[in-house]
């Protein structure tokens, strides 16, 4: 241990720490400067970049030894205040930037060091920056930072007005349709937002610090537990078991009755006889530091039996594989479609047919910021729990039962929230954090490491799909069979719902009448299915769009035309039979077809022997709400001071701060308030249930309520003349100031499990993507080069908010199809290895054409946005793939071994064959 003096912001600063800790670590730990967030520990990421002697440094790889005595070190805290921001803060803002904000911190220092070098860089200047010095961004697809970056340096450079960034509202006062910066902007760009593990440092004295003792096998029978070793280490309060669960010791994964073969309770808090997975949780160790809870959990001891991993539906499906939850088969959900005539004489007389089969990744998540929470009792004898829950409400039901506390007893909050991309719609360590409360009667934290944060927590479902498509001597499809399964890992919640997907999903936007199908969702050990953004349709869309550039080749025509003109039409119905609510989708491809003509000639000049480029195509539709009859609660409130708004619209970095507050605006602004004057209550379960916040649903469904409860508490405003009541008269005339809002989409209905058939969702999504491709021959790699898109998701609500949405959509997407996977749990265990795009990864020339069209049962014609741009990018690029080199991709990732091989044996087969030698 050593005092040490550093100079940080400006001020000389004494502090007294171990020689091993970080720079990371004593900022955050010591000096409380928590806008250094610390991700990856590994400098793989950028979260943690200040400034060291005018150098971008990552403070977790930095050992306090090595910090020079006269350095001068400078954090986010230290470059702006709210009320004197730096310009890159503010362009920041303005451009969008901060979605979830976890990285903001580390990108805003590492850009202010090369604009003090340069003041006027060049676009590729800036990405090559941010590549060079590892800056990770999961949420923006990185252009709208290099939009920020080009526009402060302009700030700098005295070309621009500060003022001239920050984006104005309508002249009526209206925000809608504007570009209005976020309420959480200001906090994410100063550092000063608290994320999970933020919170963690400034719980009160006593608090507990917990680590998990986890699987290191992936199936296994638990013979027995031996904590005394761990509990006589220093600082160990008490090892926790499955014995000390008040509960049930399970989560109820809210299955689909009867038609479920298991009951749902498959998924153990801590486990008590088995291990399913790999990091599945044994023990809790509560100490008095994380650093003791982590080392005496590598104390505990667990005496296993080692039984056969099957981690893919291949291998869970065999005939002689035993029952990973006993009792239950192995595949223990089908769902049927049935829609139209049978499909078998319209295969016998088609003129062409495509029988291919597709497997879609188990796709990461990759969000930056690991898994974390907190829990305490109130002074009620309340359990609260902060977490990243995107669904309060639901994981309240999910978790009580299984801890062992009644529903009054339990209240969940959300910490602010540094992305999940649907990860968090399934309950990670509420139940953790909730049976350690209850058994230790002290506040607890529990942090994961990214280690842990990517081999413990859920990923997309990987889907093995076969499709046969059918189309007449017109070209126009006549038929569709399907048969997949779906490896949803060992615990079942919510695997009926995504293995419904693909009935829902595969063929959509297409005339197409006639479907058989049948699928299957598959137990298995690998890491357990959860909810991911496009949830379902990704491996949906990898089936029908590779199968419709295959028939179109097959019949000899352009895809982008055969796609055309089989398009939805007014006679068309969804593949379950529903009526679409808009059609758009030639209106989409009228407006994208000159960037495909475009494209098309494009590769074509600047194709090389080396490298070769080539274009592709496909669509991609997603439904709004979360299948039938969904529904959402929200509550306006008239205080003295404004407005106050009460949901629980989970924010994951989509914005649900701003969608509320336009909402609730473009209400109450005819009363004469501003957006200043309405103040937001979110995401407690003591509030209105919204739902969880998943499925593109919360700015239909929450919207719609937050618009409802805003009108009633206008209507309740409105005097007989036309104007409003105040406050006070309000309370004179004793008229209630606090009003209720629901909305239902009443007109919805299930989709059953024989024939998928049913009205699941009031509004859908559509998008046409349109990337462009490098082929480099002798390696195999593969680099999107250009992404073109267009794209109708109603009334844009916020023009910023819905760009990110898009850049970021089609940033994962390009990862889906090229790089991502969680398959080696060997190899497949650090952001980087999992396949995460860097800044170069992705290209600068993204554009995104919009189509507007009001949704009749949107909030003021607005659809969904998240879900749509990761539906079917990876399809396209794939198709992009072919076009450049003749190769056909049907697994994904595309990795450059994958395309080499298909580019060898496309060599050999083309080879001429020599002539047999003659004596």
């Amino acid at each position: 241990m050593k005092r040490t003096s550093l100079n940080v912001n400006g001020v000389e600063r004494w502090v007294v720490a171990e020689k091993r800790a970080t720079l990371a670590d004593v900022l955050r730990e010591q000096m409380l400067l928590t806008g250094c967030k610390v991700c990856c520990e590994d400098g793989q990421c950028g979260a943690c970049t200040v400034i060291i002697d005018e150098k971008p440094v990552r403070a977790c790889l930095t050992p306090l030894e090595k910090v020079a005595a006269n350095a001068r070190i400078t954090t986010i805290e230290g470059i702006g205040t709210p009320d004197r921001l730096h310009p890159l803060q503010v362009a920041w803002m303005a451009h969008g930037s901060a979605q979830c904000g976890i990285c903001t911190p580390g990108f805003i220092m590492s850009a202010k060091v090369l604009l003090d070098r340069k003041q006027n860089p060049t676009r590729e200047e800036v990405r090559s920056w941010f590549q060079r010095n590892r800056n990770l961004c999961r949420c923006t697809g990185y252009k709208p930072l290099v939009d920020a970056v080009m526009d402060a340096a302009a700030v700098m450079r005295g070309e621009k007005r500060i003022e001239d960034l920050v984006p104005k509202a309508k002249e009526d006062g209206s925000i809608l349709g504007t570009e209005f910066i976020r309420p959480s902007a200001l906090a994410k760009v100063t550092g000063t937002w608290d994320f999970g593990a933020d919170v963690a440092l400034r719980m009160p004295e006593g608090t507990l610090r917990l680590a998990l003792v986890q699987a290191e096998v992936s199936h296994a029978l638990i013979k027995g537990i031996d904590v005394s070793e761990a509990e006589a280490m220093p600082g160990v309060v008490k090892v926790l078991t499955w014995k000390d669960v008040k509960g049930k010791n399970a989560i109820t994964g809210l299955i689909t009755f009867p038609t479920n073969k298991g009951d749902g309770w498959d998924r153990p808090i801590l486990c008590k006889d088995k291990i399913f997975q790999f990091g599945d949780a044994i023990a809790i160790v509560a100490a008095d530091t994380e650093e003791h809870a982590r080392a005496a959990a590598k104390h505990v001891k667990v005496d296993l039996e080692v039984l056969p991993a099957y981690m893919s539906g291949f291998a869970a499906l065999e005939p002689d594989a035993i029952e990973i939850h006993p009792g239950v088969p192995n595949a223990y959900y089908e769902q049927g479609v049935v829609k139209g005539q049978d499909t078998r004489p319209f295969f016998e007389k088609a003129a062409a047919v495509v029988d291919i089969t597709t497997y879609c990744s188990r796709q990461p998540h990759l969000h930056l910021e690991p898994d974390c929470g907190e829990a305490f009792i109130d002074d009620d004898g309340v359990v609260t729990i902060l977490s990243k829950s995107i669904g309060l409400h639901l994981h309240h039901a999910m978790i009580c039962p299984g801890i062992g506390v009644a529903p009054e007893k339990l209240r969940i909050i959300q910490n602010p929230t540094g992305g999940t991309f649907g990860y968090k719609f399934s309950p990670t360590m509420e139940a953790l954090l909730g049976v350690a409360v209850l058994a230790l009667g002290k506040p607890v934290s529990l942090i994961y490491d990214q280690y842990q944060n990517i081999t413990y927590t859920g990923k997309r479902s990987p889907v093995n799909l076969n499709i046969r498509l059918a189309c007449d001597d017109d070209g126009k499809l006549t038929a569709m069979e399907t048969d997949w399964w779906l490896d949803h890992g060992p615990y079942s919640e919510f695997g009926d719902l995504v293995t419904l997907r693909q009935a829902q999903f595969t063929g959509a936007g297409y005339h197409l009448e006639n479907i058989r199908g049948r699928g299957r969702t598959v137990a298995t050990n690998h890491a357990w299915g959860s909810a991911f953004r496009g949830y379902g349709s990704p491996q949906a869309f990898l089936a029908s769009e590779t199968a419709m550039d295959m028939l179109a080749e097959k019949m000899g025509e352009d895809p982008f035309e055969f796609r055309y003109k089989n398009l939805y039409n007014e006679n068309s119905t969804t593949p379950t039979g529903q009526k679409p609510e808009v059609l758009v989708l030639k209106q989409l491809f009228d407006m994208i077809r000159p960037k495909y003509e475009e494209a098309k000639a494009r590769c074509k000049a600047l194709s090389t022997a080396e490298k070769k480029r080539g274009v592709g195509i496909s669509l991609g539709i997603y439904g709004c709400g979360l299948d039938g009859p969904d529904s959402s609660n929200a509550r306006a409130e008239l205080t003295p001071t404004g407005v106050t708004i009460y949901n629980a619209w989970e924010d994951h970095g989509q914005g649900a701060d701003l969608g509320t507050l336009t909402m609730a605006h473009e209400v109450l602004r005819h009363a004469g308030f501003k957006p200043s004057d309405i103040k937001l209550d979110l995401n407690d379960t003591r509030g209105p249930d919204s739902g969880p916040a998943g499925g593109s649903r919360s700015n239909v469904f929450t919207g719609q309520a937050t618009r409802v409860a805003a009108e009633m508490l206008l209507n309740a405003m409105r005097k007989e003349d036309g104007t409003y009541r105040t406050y006070k008269e309000m309370v004179a005339e004793n008229i209630p100031l606090v009003y209720d809002g629901k909305w239902v989409a009443a007109a919805c209905t299930d989709c059953t499990s024989d024939t998928a058939q049913g009205a699941p969702f009031p509004i859908y999504m559509y998008e046409v993507f349109l990337p462009e491709v490098e082929v480099d021959m002798e390696t195999g790699k593969v680099q999107v080069v250009k992404f073109t898109t267009a794209v109708d998701v109603g009334t844009i609500i916020n023009k910023a908010t819905v760009d990110g949405q898009i850049y970021g959509g089609l940033a994962q997407g390009i990862g889906l199809a090229l790089s991502e996977d969680f398959e080696d749990l060997e190899m497949h265990n650090t952001l980087r290895d999992c396949g995460i795009p860097y800044p170069k990864d992705v290209p600068d020339e993204m554009e995104i054409l919009y189509l507007e069209t009001p949704r009749e049962l949107g909030p003021f014609g607005s659809a969904g946005c998240g879900e749509a741009p990761l539906t079917a990018p990876h399809p396209a690029i794939l198709n992009a793939i072919y076009n450049a080199c003749g190769v056909r991709i049907f697994r994904i990732p595309a990795l450059p071994e994958v395309v080499k091989m298909g580019l060898d044996q496309l060599r050999a087969a083309q080879a001429p064959v020599a002539e047999p030698e003659h004596a």
